[in-house]
């Protein structure tokens, strides 16, 4: 499995939120790290088909990210994930399941299956309206992981968990990581410390690292600090 990035910018009127960026990724977990405003959320809603880029192209396995068949192999969590107040947690999936293209038959077990897997079984069949932050979350890590998707891209992931819960999801990733490609982006250093098989570092739209994080350029966090720390805006 490969995504490729090739040479994409986003450019907004006078704006140029991702510029130039070329990535190749195979198997394995991806940390994105950089400050609001580095192009993180723009380059990933690229990735996933969302935004088309001003220039360049993206590409898995040789297939283009705007294809039907792209989407099938996609999982994606949103830093501004929407839900519908009224489902409960089991009919949420069920409707991702079905938009998805999940047949009947596997959608249900495949519920049961990351309701369990991600902590809320026993609130299956309570709306979503009463979930806590981290348990909406978690809701959308699992509707991410419906389809069994060759590459899952999540922005902002452990928002809201605890560090219980955040410990657990990062077991999770990491396992995912050895079938398939995980891009994740946070702010958090530590997720990216504990689980990432390389980092990735945005600034000004800019890609200014990628590769496996070197201890001669000194403690990732400290680094990233000096770089992003602080820097604010809107991606």
């Amino acid at each position: 499995m490969e995504l490729v990035v090739d040479g994409v910018s986003k450019q907004y009127k006078n704006s140029i939120a991702v510029d130039g960026v070329s990535l190749k990724l195979n198997n394995g977990v991806y940390g994105l790290l950089g400050a609001n405003g580095a192009g993180k959320t723009t380059l990933m809603r690229m990735i996933c088909g969302i935004l088309k880029p001003t220039s360049g192209t993206i590409s898995f396995d040789g297939t283009d990210v705007s294809t039907e068949e792209y989407r099938s192999v996609l999982g994606y969590l949103p830093q501004d994930f929407g839900y519908y107040p009224e489902f409960s947690g089991m009919d949420f999936l069920l409707y991702m399941a079905a938009l998805k293209g999940i047949p009947k038959s596997q959608a249900r077990r495949k519920a049961d299956e990351l309701l369990q897997l991600v902590s809320l079984q026993d609130a299956a069949k309570k709306k979503i309206k009463i979930y806590s932050g981290g348990m909406k979350q978690r809701l959308g890590i699992a509707q991410a992981l419906l389809n069994d998707p060759k590459l899952l891209v999540l922005d902002e992931p452990t928002a809201g968990l605890d560090p219980k819960e955040r410990v657990r999801f990062r077991n999770l990733i990491e396992s995912r990581g050895r079938n398939s490609i995980v891009l994740l982006s946070t702010h958090i250093v530590s997720d990216i410390e504990h689980i990432a098989d390389d980092v990735l570092m945005m600034k000004s739209g800019r890609l200014i690292y990628n590769g496996k994080w070197d201890m001669k350029m000194g403690d990732l966090e400290e680094f990233y600090l000096s770089q992003f720390g602080e820097e604010d805006g809107n991606e």
